[in-house]
């Protein structure tokens, strides 16, 4: 196994984004925007509207009036990695070292670039699943990789394996895997998951496997790709402290994996942010050790909550994919006259005061025929927000 060097060429900017780095964000401003214009209920950005637990939330207050707001260690604070080495022992059976193999950094994304950047080169492969989380194509083409998609297909959102045996090929340095996935909610089965692994021993790759939602799951347990045969000694396992304790403005996140792929990735880190989030990273070490009942009713309520914004989605008459775990629901407007999904969103507002996103923000251009008519809502949102907007979804029936 190859870790490359690409972090020689991390100050290089946006000027090197392509057509499959183009951001996205715009889409989002622009929803947003049109949401507050039109006094819609805003479902299309993915964060909570509800606090965190009072635990964590004390934790960050103790550590600013303790003096806790200075640059922290590079590697992140010692509190904090061993509570993410513990984390992994505890609900995964994996071990690590938290002084060689656990990395702190400025959320999951800044974990995805540092780590994208550290393990390809110019003209390397990245194969993803799509539609993909849109910070993907970015910083693919910021490191002058090439993004390869294999379509997720069906009402489950699973990749044919063919397909996916298909575009890992000895020009493939990663294999990016997004599970739970955003945007669609899918999860992976093992035999998904094994032949990722297969693929990455026959080609020499390295797997990246982001795992944010991994606490949000509504049916059975989380399998991480690194606890399977094999796995362990060539993946990245990525997730933050922002999904799982309604924290998302901290930005607190982290990699995990074999001493030689985060001391790679640390090397791109250290010239991104550096560090972050001093007074925050002891707080999510409290959160990392909570109970196993909150995480269960994090499930618990996550899962209410889907099951209310999906009735409502479909007695207005959307065609609705049940999300097997994270924070979005894919709705169809294909049944309401829409099959452009960019206008289905433009119109919504007005016509039910209610904000999604098109999941076209989530493909190439050329794969757009695929998801054309379809939106994504986010449904981590308080019961009585989701309640009116399921009322407001009614008036489109009439």
């Amino acid at each position: 196994m190859t870790v490359h060097g690409a972090w020689q060429r991390t100050a290089r900017g946006a000027m090197l984004l392509g057509d499959d780095g183009v951001l996205r964000s715009t889409i989002f401003a622009e929803m947003s925007a049109l949401a507050v214009k039109t006094g819609a209920i805003n479902l299309g950005q993915g964060f909570p509207d509800e606090e965190g637990p009072v635990e964590v939330l004390e934790a960050a207050r103790r550590a600013i009036s303790d003096g806790l707001n200075q640059y922290p260690p590079g590697l992140g604070m010692p509190v904090l990695r061993e509570a993410i080495a513990a984390h992994q022992r505890r609900f995964y059976d994996l071990a690590g070292d938290p002084d060689r193999e656990v990395l702190v950094t400025a959320g999951a994304t800044e974990a995805l670039a540092a780590a994208l950047l550290a393990l390809t080169d110019a003209g390397d492969e990245v194969v993803v699943f799509e539609p993909f989380y849109d910070s993907y194509a970015a910083i693919a083409a910021l490191g002058q990789a090439r993004l390869v998609t294999v379509p997720l297909r069906g009402e489950g959102y699973q990749p044919d394996l063919d397909e996916l045996r298909d575009a890992v090929t000895d020009r493939t340095r990663v294999i990016l895997l997004n599970n739970p996935h955003n945007p669609t909610g899918a999860q992976f089965d093992r035999e998904t998951l094994s032949l990722i692994v297969e693929l990455a021993h026959e080609h020499d790759a390295v797997i990246v496997s982001d795992e944010v939602y991994e606490h949000l799951i509504f049916e059975g347990p989380h399998t991480p790709i690194a606890t399977l045969p094999g796995a362990r000694d060539r993946t990245v396992t990525i997730s933050s402290g922002g999904k799982t304790f309604n924290t998302t403005g901290w930005k607190i996140g982290w990699a995990t994996g074999p001493h030689e792929i985060i001391q790679a990735v640390t090397a791109v880190k250290q010239y991104l942010t550096y560090v972050s989030g001093a007074p925050f990273q002891p707080a999510i070490a409290v959160g990392l050790g909570l109970g196993d009942d909150y995480f269960a009713q994090l499930s618990r309520s996550l899962k209410e909550r889907c099951a209310l914004l999906s009735s409502g989605l479909e007695r207005a008459g959307f065609a609705v994919s049940k999300p097997a775990g994270g924070y979005f629901v894919i709705a169809d407007a294909a049944p309401l006259g829409f099959d452009d999904a960019d206008a289905a969103a433009l119109a919504l507002p007005e016509l039910a005061g209610v904000v999604g996103i098109p999941l076209t923000a989530f493909v190439h251009e050329d794969n757009r025929a695929d998801f054309a008519s379809k939106l994504r809502f986010a449904f981590c949102k308080k019961i009585d927000v989701l309640e009116r907007a399921v009322a407001q979804l009614s008036e489109l029936k009439r």
